[in-house]
């Protein structure tokens, strides 16, 4: 297997993961507007304690624990707006990315550096080793990212000088 190709399916790995985690946020979001965030709290950090007791060094567990602590102190609205921006922002670059669309590439970097200093913002007040984890996830995906719009750049870069050339 070549090396780019390794690139591209970690790339597209990657903005998956991401793309289900705004799902995630979004449905969050949704809910939130129906039920209280300490009620919603409640109930993640109750499905999830039995997989958090087992497993104490799940990070997605222990993230999804971390947020809904957050969220359960939070004002409802906010919390809901919160999720709901991020989800919907999340799953509407990784939909562009999956369709090419060449602008999606440093707008995705810029958003997602955006988060990262919120994320490592947060870190300073939470000391949550989640979210660094959740951090360094991010880089890697802007990394990846990166990578991946160099190589259709330069792609598209030699199709065009391909089509010039044959004409």
């Amino acid at each position: 297997m070549k090396f780019s190709s390794l690139l591209r399916g970690t790339f597209r790995t990657g903005i998956s993961l991401k793309g289900l985690g705004g799902l995630t946020e979004v449905i969050g979001g949704v809910l939130l507007w129906f039920i209280s965030p300490a009620e919603l709290s409640r109930t993640v950090i109750g499905a999830l304690r039995d997989e958090h007791l087992r497993h104490p060094h799940d990070v997605l567990a222990s993230h999804f624990v971390h947020m809904a602590s957050e969220i359960g102190k939070a004002d409802p609205m906010f919390a809901s707006l919160y999720l709901l921006s991020h989800g919907v922002v999340k799953v509407f670059l990784v939909a562009f990315l999956w369709f090419n669309k060449l602008w999606a590439y440093p707008l995705t970097i810029a958003v997602f550096g955006a988060f990262m200093v919120y994320q490592v913002y947060r870190y300073t007040h939470t000391h949550s080793f989640a979210l660094m984890v959740l951090t360094i996830f991010d880089a890697a995906v802007v990394w990846l990212t990166w990578a991946e719009y160099r190589s259709q750049t330069a792609i598209r870069t030699a199709r065009r000088a391909g089509a010039e050339a044959a004409d």
